[in-house]
């Protein structure tokens, strides 16, 4: 967005929070957060590459809960087939 930045301290965001976030959802409007007069952090609005970079961090999240799965899968299969010890852990 080309939205130009507006610059808020801490105090303010605390006591303007609600206002603030209508703002940015309203008119896209983006906010350098500064801590004694320091930059430390931007809220400006959601979007799509947002959206985006979600999808993939859960995707993420579920392949490596499935090669954990897997592995115990395979760890109490031992000599038995995958489906045998699948079946057992059912039990």
């Amino acid at each position: 967005m080309d939205n130009p930045k507006k610059k808020t301290g801490i105090r303010r965001l605390k006591n303007e929070t609600s206002r603030i976030v209508d703002e940015v959802c309203e008119s896209g409007s983006n906010y350098v957060i500064t801590k004694r007069g320091r930059p430390v952090a931007v809220i400006r609005p959601w979007d799509e590459r947002d959206e985006l970079e979600e999808r993939h961090a859960r995707a993420a999240e579920i392949v490596a809960a499935l090669d954990r799965m897997a592995s115990r899968v395979a760890k109490a299969a031992g000599r038995r087939s995958a489906v045998a010890a699948v079946r057992e852990q059912r039990r």
